[in-house]
């Protein structure tokens, strides 16, 4: 039982994040002091976002200078923090050197974060944002979880530095925060594991993989169709919500599993059909699986053979009974987290109606 302090300030690592932001937004409407720990404070395409969030809220937000690979970098941001969020990871499925774009910077960082909470005797809880990527890394390792459904009790062992580097990374971070965890007692660890998170962006201009997935959707990259490659997902408003709950809720412990819905590419694509189907072109076919494993690996570098093998045509199966029972957490339908998303790319002028 950890009881956290709202008159504390909460510290936040790449507080300007997809997920942090939200996360940020709600903290400060909550009226709390949040430290939020960036890479370049004086910019202001990347944190003005969260000025503006901060300008209505009832709580304060003060900025600090962080990096994943100095040690010691969040020491200051952390002083009389309860609470800290380690939020910041690399999320890039396009990298030339995985072990250095994201190895080092998701363990180093991790490893940074959670040795400097030992040394600011404040710190009572932390909260990673890890990832189902810890848990699986393609739909079919689903098939061999025990009832064909991923839980909490399940790590991933199929992902390597070479397949699937980014859910490697992920794996090892998170390993490491448990190992750090273990051989201390002054504070305790949550793990919030969300699958691939979709959602309005408060930075619709940032490069996420999320903002990507969503302008291929409707710039008519897949307008032929899209595969029904199986996934989970959640909506980013929810997973700050997660966090939240995980910080605050004295009870909360462990892993947590964080979807709101198993999908595939294809059903994002036609849950937008309704309100954007005359106006952009959407999928609204299945792409057969023999067809992605002739052109696939021409068109993107993701869609190896063996990727296309494991993932298309392969539901994806996750629990997501323990945050709904321990946090009390409920999920957006996949039609509003879809459409709110599309709707932002709009309004800034990133999609454009044919």
């Amino acid at each position: 039982m950890t009881q956290i302090d709202k008159s504390k300030p909460v510290m936040v690592t790449g507080a300007n994040g997809y997920v942090a932001s939200w996360l940020v937004k709600q903290l400060l409407e909550d009226g709390l002091t949040v430290h939020a720990a960036v890479r370049s404070p004086e910019n202001d395409k990347k944190v003005g976002h969260l000025k503006k969030a901060a300008t209505n809220a009832k709580g304060t937000l003060k900025f600090f200078k962080g990096d994943l690979l100095t040690k010691g970098a969040y020491k200051e941001a952390m002083q009389g923090c309860e609470l800290v969020y380690h939020t910041a990871s690399p999320f890039t499925s396009d990298v030339k050197d995985p072990q250095k774009e994201l190895i080092e910077p998701a363990v180093q960082g991790t490893q940074n974060v959670l040795e400097t909470a030992g040394e600011v005797p404040s710190v009572k809880r932390v909260v990673v944002t890890s990832s189902c990527a810890a848990i699986y890394t393609d739909a079919i390792d689903c098939q061999s979880a025990p009832g064909g459904v991923l839980t909490e009790e399940i790590w991933n062992t199929t992902a390597s530095l070479t397949y699937q580097p980014y859910s490697y990374s992920k794996t090892l971070a998170e390993k490491k925060a448990w190992d750090i965890h273990k051989n201390q007692s002054q504070w305790d660890l949550v793990t919030i594991n969300p699958c691939f998170v979709l959602g309005p962006a408060l930075n619709p201009h940032s490069n996420s993989e999320s903002m990507n997935i969503l302008k291929m959707l409707g710039g008519g990259e897949m307008k032929m169709g899209a595969p029904k490659l199986g996934f989970g997902i959640v909506d980013v408003r929810d997973v700050a919500t997660a966090h939240y709950k995980a910080g605050f809720t004295p009870t909360a412990n462990g892993r947590y599993i964080t979807a709101g819905h198993n999908s595939d590419f294809l059903e994002m694509g036609t849950v937008l059909l309704p309100k954007y189907g005359d106006k952009f072109p959407l999928p609204k076919r299945a792409l057969p699986k023999w067809l992605l494993m002739i052109v696939g690996p021409m068109t993107n570098k993701l869609f190896t053979r063996q990727f296309i093998r494991n993932n298309v045509n392969i539901p994806w199966n996750g629990d997501n009974s323990k945050i709904k029972n321990e946090l009390g957490m409920s999920f957006r339908p996949l039609k509003e987290t879809m459409e709110d998303a599309f709707q932002v790319l709009i309004d800034e002028g990133i999609l454009k109606a044919r």
